[in-house]
């Protein structure tokens, strides 16, 4: 199956608005150009925002160009890709600038401009002009991405001003699938509060930053972590119906003892070194780099006890953050990248395909490309956020904006739902999303797609108790828990595929 693309409609729809009045520290209001992000979905020209006196900007908000790609042909999807890589690079450069500088620009505001955002969106600019060029060779020349070029500073006040949700809000997409899993996903409730703020997760206990941040000063924040105890129950198991497929397969593929790590992302930035700019636990197949085709993948070793299954299952490492160097600690995606801790392997990590509560599944197509939860949830807002966080004991707690603080003897828990419906004929899509969904609340794919083996992904690990810990993140998402994400390209062989499918219709429980 090829990789193809469906087309997105909601660019139009999206507003990119300048002129917001910020205070960046000083002795009165001080105006500075800053934008809208485009996960704010502005409309028309909002009221202008100031910000109280002495606020201290904690990081760089950019519109995700990729989200808002159109139609991009398949002969120009590399290019766009690398580009997109690229720009993720800008980026990580101007917030180290920012980072380096923060103080300097707290009591001159135009070093801002003149030292970070401006320099940041010329070089955005190039390179969406470089994105629409690259697709007009084949296709019409895309419209409305200039607007997405410029960025602002924006302040992390735990709300995420616009973009990604605080304790209280509406939690992420509809992902109340999963069945038979005690730690079903789509809880309404998003726990939170600023419970353990005076635990220091620094080096050495510490707290490090200008913000109470952790290592580096670059996250995460006391604030993002929260009692377990003090969450109420909020997992509803789905409803089950008449012709439900029921069945669940379970593939057994390590917790990555092996040790196999890099910062690449195939999906996202395939032949780019360092496109995550984070690093990956990585299970199942062994063979997955940033160059990696299908046929390596086809043909690649996998750390799953059933050879028939080389798909790759990968995710954000866990580091504890207790001053220990990793030995990625001078590398991409670790220090350099502001990823600092010790990695923590996990203590026991389940893949499960689960059915549909109102029908039966058909067998994804090999090769397909799945991306869940978004690693820009921060800036991008929480659309595409879905990931949950609990602690072993307390599953039917689950949070989504916060890390869990464990009592004795119980451990961190990280889960992922992934979409169970797929269009029918892509096995990817320009944004990486389009191609498949999640389902409706009645448990029914959207017109157009139909039901897959859903991926349930639960991730355990024994850490010490309290706030000392984060999952990797690009930089400037300051290691929040709501950017975490996993990813999955489907590589079983046909026999095991319908196996798997025969199993999950038929009511069974497989291995």
């Amino acid at each position: 199956m090829g990789r193809t693309s469906r087309k997105r409609s909601t660019l139009a729809n999206r507003a990119i608005v300048a002129s917001a009045a910020l205070i960046l520290g000083g002795g009165g209001l001080i105006a500075v150009n800053v934008y809208a992000s485009a996960g704010e979905g502005a409309s028309g020209s909002p009221p202008d925002r100031t910000w109280n006196m002495g606020t201290q900007m904690s990081t760089i908000d950019c519109p995700d160009v990729g989200n808002e790609l159109p139609d991009v042909p398949d002969e120009a999807r590399w290019e766009v890709d690398r580009e997109l890589a690229a720009m993720d690079t800008q980026i990580t450069d101007a917030y180290q600038q920012f980072a380096d500088r923060k103080d300097e620009i707290s009591r001159d505001p135009n070093l801002a401009e003149n030292a970070v955002l401006g320099p940041l969106k010329a070089k955005r600019a190039a390179s969406i002009d470089r994105i629409a060029t690259a697709v007009e060779r084949n296709a019409d020349r895309p419209q409305g991405l200039d607007g997405l070029a410029p960025c602002s500073l924006r302040a992390d006040d735990n709300n995420h001003d616009g973009g990604g949700y605080g304790a209280g809000d509406s939690q992420g997409q509809d992902a109340g699938q999963g069945n038979d899993q005690g730690n079903d996903q789509g809880a309404d409730q998003g726990q939170g509060g600023d419970q353990g703020a005076d635990q220091g997760q620094g080096q050495d206990g510490g707290q490090d930053g200008d913000n109470g941040q952790g290592q580096q000063g670059n996250g995460p924040e006391a604030s993002d972590f929260v009692d377990i105890q003090s969450v109420q129950p909020n997992v509803d198991r789905p409803r089950q119906r008449r012709g439900a497929s029921r069945g669940t397969f379970t593939t057994d593929c390590g917790r990555n003892e092996n040790g196999k790590f890099n910062p690449d992302n195939v999906i996202v930035a395939p032949g780019v070194s360092n496109g995550a700019h984070h690093m990956h636990d990585y299970v199942g197949n062994q063979a997955n780099d940033a160059f990696a085709s299908d046929d390596d993948l086809a043909n690649g070793d996998s750390s799953c006890r059933n050879q028939g299954d080389k798909s790759t299952y990968y995710w954000p490492v866990l580091r504890l953050q207790n001053g220990t160097a990793e030995n990625d600690a001078d590398a991409d995606g670790g220090g350099k990248d502001q990823n600092v801790g010790e990695i923590q392997t996990p203590s026991q990590v389940t893949l499960k395909f689960v059915g549909n509560p109102t029908g039966k599944v058909t067998a994804m197509p090999r090769f397909l490309r799945i991306i869940t939860g978004d690693a820009k949830a921060l800036t991008n807002g929480d659309a595409n956020a879905n990931a949950s966080w609990s602690c072993t004991g307390f599953e039917n707690r689950q949070l989504k904006d916060k890390y869990p603080i464990c009592p004795d003897g119980s451990q961190v828990v990280r889960s992922f739902a992934f979409q169970s419906c797929w269009d029918g004929q892509n096995t990817d899509s320009a944004n990486h999303r389009t191609h498949v969904a999640f389902a409706q609340d009645n448990g029914r794919c959207p017109n157009g797609f139909r039901a897959i083996p859903q991926l349930v992904q639960r991730i355990v690990y024994d850490v010490p108790p309290g706030p000392g810990f984060a999952v990797d993140s690009f930089p400037e998402q300051l290691h929040k828990p709501v950017t975490d994400h996993g990813d999955f390209i489907n590589v079983f062989d046909d026999n095991l595929m319908k196996k798997v499918v025969s199993c999950i219709n038929g009511g069974r429980k497989c291995r």
